[in-house]
């Protein structure tokens, strides 16, 4: 939790001109939270009980759609929903040691999406399963059922395709941070009569859902980024207008 000193000096450095992932970098907080402090400066209080947008009154979006919106990617790729014995379930996404930057931003973002209820990192070999648990997480995430999701049919509610719409590189995000890369791949030339290497960055998304490859690559093309299959499994990223546009909004994983 960041106190309120920490929150205004980030939201000054917005007011000064620099962008989102500009002050993210400056300051080591994720872009998640900078764009929540621009609607919500004060922290919330520990023991509010946050409503459920889905279950109480007329159902709506998440208070922060764009940090759902990258939720819901990191959970389509390394995310599950159990249910305990008194009727509670947990969302459980599990990230790699390798990367305490998306750790974080993970925690962070499950936090606003369910800001009433503790999340909490429970630490596996090699990785950590960042959790949080809600009675609300099926309605939230309604891809949530029984077997493995590339076993099952997996699509989008119309409310969450709208958010999708408005928030498409969050989910791209959520997505490549989960089950994506970006790589070096290298080649070889034919230069001046001589064979030289040549490098370039590319970015992978792998998954075994077919629905799940469809709905990044759906993501892809409201944003104008060309793809095409690798192969069954993986799509790939190379041109290198491309890369530059994913790098500006996604990079590499920290």
């Amino acid at each position: 939790m960041y106190d309120l000193d920490t929150r205004k000096r980030a939201l000054d450095l917005l007011a000064q001109g620099f962008s989102q992932n500009s002050v993210s970098k400056q300051t080591g907080i994720s872009r998640a939270a900078v764009r929540s402090w621009q609607t919500r400066l004060e922290p919330l209080g520990r023991n509010r009980v946050a409503a459920c947008p889905r279950c109480d009154g007329l159902p709506g979006e998440p208070e922060d759609p764009a940090a759902y919106a990258y939720l819901l990617g990191l959970y389509l790729g390394d995310g599950c929903i159990s249910s305990s014995k008194r009727g509670v379930y947990f969302l459980r996404i599990a990230c790699a040691d390798s990367w305490p930057g998306l750790i974080d931003t993970c925690a962070e973002a499950m936090q606003l999406v369910r800001p009433g209820n503790k999340v909490f990192r429970v630490q596996r070999q090699g990785c950590q399963n960042v959790t949080c648990y809600s009675k609300h997480w099926p309605g939230l995430f309604p891809q949530h059922g029984p077997g493995k999701k590339h076993e099952r049919t997996i699509s989008l509610e119309p409310w969450q395709q709208q958010i999708v719409r408005t928030h498409p590189w969050e989910f791209i995000r959520g997505l490549i941070h989960s089950d994506g890369c970006r790589v070096t791949n290298w080649t070889t030339k034919l230069i001046g009569g001589e064979r030289k290497r040549y490098e370039y960055p590319r970015y992978f998304f792998t998954n075994l859902s077919a629905d799940i490859l469809g709905l990044f690559t759906d993501a892809l093309d409201l944003v104008g980024v060309h793809w095409k299959h690798a192969n069954k499994r993986n799509i790939s990223v190379a041109r290198r207008a491309s890369v530059a546009l994913m790098d500006a909004h996604v990079g590499p994983k920290y």
